[in-house]
């Protein structure tokens, strides 16, 4: 009984991760078409992007230290509603300075979401937190997966002007989330009183937390890079929106399904061997990638989806050792792993769309997949210096 009181608010979460997701994948491959309608750079309409994932992300370590301290069901809630009701508008608008403002609104509401999401999946995950937490990141995944191709079914089939019409999907979820999702009176957790400064303290002097902070950086890295550049190249090669979110589509949906089969794989090679994987093996498909997309389209693009897998193979495994390290902090760690990271990959993709700009996208993708395969070999030794 006690595990099916678990089982349901678990579903609930997942569901929510799954809708909230879809929007914060909305803009990606309709932003070359909304760009070239309101007539504005690649340059400026990556900044935009940017943007998007830094306020949906680089606050979430702020929120989750009011979420583990309140143990309310606010976050959850009013964050799902405001994804699903902002986003959907930007598209819409036809003015630059009201898109940017849905753009923000929607993405501070993904940014409440999601710290309170990870802290409360982790308490009713039971005696397999592995498993529950690789179906619940994996579950958002697959909705960053739906997302652009959602939006860009909408977009060439109906028309930006409809995407408001996409809002009832996460409206209704909050809804039905907001009953069956236990009041945390109604969970019995030990409350402890602490300040921001000093969970910050504890957290940001941990020297496992610093690595996996920097892990989830440099896998970010990639994954941004690709959903943020990409749709420019293929539109520039004559690709419809629909196809593109088809592309994006795919690469998260089989990044979603490498995270749901993590907790396996960890079983099967070992933690260590995980973190080497993902990280190493981006930059020979990048590679691949990018000497194959014009004379083989189709290679490329499976290519492209494998990167997509190996990504987001390690992503569960970095967010279970890190709540690990110090469990009262559970939501606020999720926001630095799950949020913070993004977001500081974010403010640097601001600078890469003017580099991709100037010098051309394969280029920077090339670049940016180097960084990871590199530094891994010495954050993941350090990170299991002390064993054997």
């Amino acid at each position: 009984m006690v595990e099916d009181n678990k089982k349901l608010p678990r579903i609930w979460l997942s569901g929510a991760h799954f809708a909230n997701d879809i929007y914060t994948g909305f803009l990606n491959p309709i932003m070359p078409f909304i760009a070239a309608k309101i007539g504005i750079s690649m340059a400026v309409a990556t900044v935009i992007l940017s943007m998007s994932h830094i306020f949906s992300s680089l606050l979430q370590p702020i929120f989750g230290f009011f979420a583990d301290s309140n143990y309310k069901r606010t976050f959850i809630f009013w964050g799902l509603l405001m994804t699903s009701l902002f986003i959907p508008l930007a598209p819409a608008s036809t003015n630059i300075t009201y898109m940017i403002i849905f753009i923000i609104l929607g993405s501070l509401g993904s940014s409440f979401f999601h710290p309170q999401a990870l802290g409360l999946v982790n308490r009713f995950s039971g005696n397999d937190t592995a498993k529950v937490m690789g179906i619940f990141l994996g579950m958002g995944t697959l909705g960053y997966s739906v997302g652009p191709l959602l939006s860009a079914y909408v977009a060439q089939f109906w028309g930006m002007d409809k995407m408001p019409v996409m809002s009832v999907i996460g409206v209704v979820w909050a809804l039905l989330m907001f009953k069956f999702v236990p009041k945390m009176s109604d969970v019995k957790i030990i409350r402890k009183n602490y300040s921001l400064k000093s969970a910050f303290k504890s957290i940001l002097s941990n020297r496992k937390l610093n690595i996996l902070n920097v892990i989830s950086m440099l896998k970010s890295l990639i994954s941004t890079s690709c959903f943020i550049l990409l749709p420019f190249l293929w539109k520039n090669m004559g690709y419809s929106p629909f196809f593109i979110g088809m592309a994006l589509f795919v690469f998260i949906f089989v990044g979603g399904i490498g995270s749901m089969l993590s907790s396996k794989f960890e079983k099967l090679v070992g933690t260590r061997n995980v973190f080497y994987f993902s990280m190493i093996s981006t930059l020979p498909l990048m590679f691949l990638f990018v000497m194959t997309y014009k004379a083989f389209p189709i290679f490329s693009f499976a290519v492209y989806f494998i990167m997509g897998f190996v990504t987001m193979l390690a992503v569960p495994v970095t967010m279970n050792m890190a709540q690990s390290i110090i469990p009262e902090y559970k939501s606020i760690i999720g926001g630095f792993i799950n949020g913070f990271s993004w977001g500081i990959v974010a403010l640097i993709m601001s600078l890469n769309g003017y580099v991709a700009q100037t010098f051309g996208i394969t280029k920077v993708l090339l670049g940016v997949s180097v960084i990871p395969a590199v530094f891994s070999v010495f954050f993941v030794k350090y990170l299991f210096k002390n064993e054997n």
